[in-house]
């Protein structure tokens, strides 16, 4: 008889040295710990060489290969180019830096390899007590649920399919929404993130059955043309039935007034839904939690821990006042579905009957690592701490002569430009800024993005990351002011077109 287990075994993935995997992961681990250690010491963003490109462009695999050379090739050739968002000098869009703790927390998660769509485990107890802590930090009721999802894009969806069950009734998850006649409108802000309109698409409702109404001075939704439109509608027939605020908007950062569009919402019984992205964790922070008044009358609100919140992607969520309403929308009656009051199977309602997935990952492990061990004062000051820095990046653009602000910095977000010379076609000045948003992203020095205000071309520094100081803000300026220099002191191409 054969004495060599790995001869008589079937085939495994599992190493048939574990001391070796050991040592090998604990490589791989210490290298993680050392780019974040370091971060600074590289460059926020860097372009890719087609070498690193080549490497993944190869052949399938037939045979196995070697984890020494996989881990090389990450450290060679994914690692230096991935977005940079972890680095301090990122300010290009809302993604949040991450932090170690959550790091290590993903790791424990793989391992145990949870399948969280639920049955009777501890992992959903603990995305159990998150929700719970949720609730505590919007002010929802203890009925309230909620769901870990990949990010605010399918809270959003999953918000609006809740919606139309409570004004529809769950016969419309068999008949649609077609067979109950009269049509259903849905409102937002011109400054909301374009998921809102894809939600409306992929529910089935269409785009056009979105009313996009126009901002203030502000860049709030106009609360007056919004109650004139909700009216227009139910003039013509239709059913308005969904409103989406928008707690931290994509461009500028601004705050939907929460409070009144609460009122208008329960008198016209309308669905309030919050997409809170980054916003809405703003209420751990005393002094911009005021702000935020009227979120803890939504309906439903969905936000990403992997913003403000600094967990590592991918950690959204949707949290919906009315538990049980939210339960109806997703739970099937399927025979494998089948709970017992004991067992495996025991512990119902389980997380598939508030969403759409079965199989879903342990997110919920790296949010409640990062909050067990930073706690939410901390968390709080982390985000105050962004905001302050952004109104610090405004006073150095104010005492400029080369730049301007283009919107009120309402949270973390700043939008400027850099002037040009006078009289320069106002085209061009939106062109070279654009090159000057990509000048200083090649530098390496800081990653700003752009973005339209009012149609013009704006840089945008969105100060998302905990790692984010002064010194990086001073950074991202002090090269626009350098690199702009050079840039507008290029002459127009010739046969530009007309000011616009």
């Amino acid at each position: 008889m054969n004495s060599d287990p790995h001869q008589t075994l079937p085939a495994s993935l599992d190493p048939q040295d574990w001391q070796e995997l050991r040592g090998q992961g604990h490589r791989m681990l210490d290298d993680m710990i050392d780019y974040l250690a370091g971060i600074r010491e590289r460059p926020v963003w860097q372009p890719i060489p087609q070498s690193a490109r080549n490497a993944f462009q190869a052949d399938l695999p037939q045979h196995p290969g070697s984890l020494v050379d996989a881990h090389d090739t990450f450290m060679h050739d994914i690692l230096p180019y991935a977005v940079g968002n972890s680095h301090p000098g990122f300010m290009g869009w809302v993604h949040g830096g991450g932090n170690p703790v959550g790091m290590l927390a993903e790791m424990l998660a793989a391992g145990l390899n949870a399948n969280l769509g639920g049955r009777n485990q501890i992992p959903v107890d603990v995305e159990r007590q998150v929700v719970q802590w949720v609730r505590t930090i919007l002010g929802f009721p203890e009925q309230a649920s909620g769901l870990f999802v990949t990010g605010t894009s399918i809270a959003n969806l999953i918000a609006l399919w809740v919606a139309r069950v409570g004004a529809l009734g769950t016969d419309v998850r068999n008949e649609g929404v077609a067979a109950h006649g009269r049509s259903l409108v849905a409102y937002t802000s011109a400054g909301a993130h374009g998921c809102i309109a894809q939600a409306m698409d992929l529910a089935g409702f269409g785009t056009e059955a979105l009313r996009v109404i126009p901002m203030n001075a502000a860049f709030e939704i106009d609360i007056e043309i919004l109650k004139r439109t909700i009216a227009q509608d139910r003039a013509a027939g239709l059913q308005p039935f969904f409103i989406a605020a928008t707690a931290g908007s994509v461009d500028v950062g601004a705050i939907d007034p929460l409070q009144a569009i609460a009122d208008l919402a329960a008198s016209e019984k309308l669905w309030f839904h919050v997409d809170g992205a980054y916003g809405a964790l703003g209420m751990l922070a005393p002094d911009i939690a005021g702000r935020l008044r009227g979120i803890e009358r939504a309906d439903s609100v969905a936000f990403d821990f992997h913003k403000w919140g600094q967990v590592p992607y991918d950690a959204g969520f949707i949290l919906v006042r009315d538990g049980e309403l939210h339960r109806r929308t997703f739970a099937s009656p399927a025979s494998y579905l089948r709970r017992e009051a004991r067992g495996l199977a025991g512990g119902s309602p389980w997380p598939c009957d508030f969403g759409p997935d079965l199989s879903r990952g342990f997110r919920a492990l790296k949010a409640w690592f990062t909050i067990q061990v930073h706690g939410a004062e901390k968390l709080g000051q982390v985000i105050a701490g962004t905001c302050a820095l952004a109104q610090a990046m405004k006073q150095r653009i104010e005492a400029s002569q080369e730049l301007e602000l283009l919107a009120p910095v309402a949270l973390n977000i700043v939008c400027f430009r850099y002037r040009g010379p006078a009289g320069m076609d106002v085209a061009e000045v939106d062109r070279l800024n654009a090159e000057l948003a990509v000048a200083v992203q090649e530098s390496g020095v800081a990653a700003p993005s752009t973005t339209l205000v009012g149609g013009r071309l704006a840089i945008r520094a969105a100060i998302v990351n905990h790692r984010t100081g002064k010194d990086d803000v001073d950074a991202l300026i002090d090269t626009c002011l350098a690199l702009g220099k050079t840039i507008f002191s290029i002459p127009a191409p010739s046969g530009h077109g007309s000011s616009t």
